[in-house]
């Protein structure tokens, strides 16, 4: 059997939940597109997600979605020019800027969010409520074991050498 039709016929982790990923984004940024946020973008969603309401700062986000600060920082600068977010100082420490969700913002937190409750009812409906439950807790713990054993970096690592390699 060739590899690509065993992983087809028999998917690991990084398959399953790159197909549900990839799925869930096409699901949730054309539904968004439909009430009103069209030119929200998937890549958006490595801020918007992580957003709180009341501001949180671009290491925060970084740090909870796994990218790169520089990323995020162009994220933020997308979402500013869109209308999204804005940045104010902290007021725990004015050198530090939050990034906080503008009405606008907030009306895409809100509709993202009920976006991701209809499609989690659609899946507990056809699975039923009790088997999604424990499929949403094991699956949590997957994602904290892996997280765990390798954690997202900030700072890209240059890739390991092979052994008796000393440039």
């Amino acid at each position: 059997m060739r590899r690509s039709e065993r992983k087809q016929a028999n998917p690991d982790l990084g398959i399953l939940t790159s197909r549900v990923l990839f799925s869930l984004q096409k699901e949730l940024f054309e539904t968004l597109a439909h009430r009103g946020h069209p030119r929200l973008r998937p890549r958006h969603g490595a801020v918007m997600a992580y957003l709180d309401a009341e501001g949180s700062r671009a290491t925060d986000l970084s740090q909870q979605s796994g990218q790169h600060k520089q990323v995020i920082g162009t994220l933020i600068d997308e979402l500013t020019d869109l209308g999204y977010v804005r940045r104010e100082p902290d007021p725990q420490d004015r050198r530090a800027k939050l990034i906080v969700p503008t009405a606008l913002g907030l009306t895409l937190m809100s509709d993202s969010d009920a976006v991701m409750a209809e499609i989690e009812h659609r899946h507990a409906q056809e699975l039923g409520e009790n088997t999604y439950t424990t499929f949403k807790q094991t699956f949590q713990k997957v994602a904290t074991l892996q997280l765990t054993n390798h954690p997202p970096t900030s700072e890209t690592s240059p890739p390991p050498r092979p052994p008796g390699d000393v440039r």
